[in-house]
């Protein structure tokens, strides 16, 4: 169990680290929406990840509806980073 543990407290090391690496993304996302005149939430686009996060996971043994409720969530998050960020009340953004 102790070498299991480890593997898995790696893992969710690199999963934050991925995480943050997407929220700078999504900090960049603001600048280049403002500069196109997008919104911050754009639906087409939204399904469209999720359906890539269901088809990645299904390939890879993950249950589809896991990755789809993971997705959401980060997406909606993301979303709402972004509209506070229009707002101008995101003071690191």
């Amino acid at each position: 169990m102790t070498d299991l543990r480890i593997v898995i407290d790696d893992l969710d090391r690199r999963l934050v680290e991925l995480l943050a690496a997407r929220s700078a993304c999504i900090d960049r996302a603001v600048d280049l929406k403002r500069a196109e005149g997008l919104p911050a939430r754009i639906d087409a686009r939204i399904e469209e990840v999720v359906a890539n996060a269901r088809r990645r996971a299904g390939a890879s043994g993950l249950d589809p509806d896991l990755a789809e409720r993971l997705w959401r969530e980060i997406i909606g998050w993301s979303v709402a980073r972004e509209e506070r960020a229009f707002a101008g009340t995101e003071g690191d953004v």
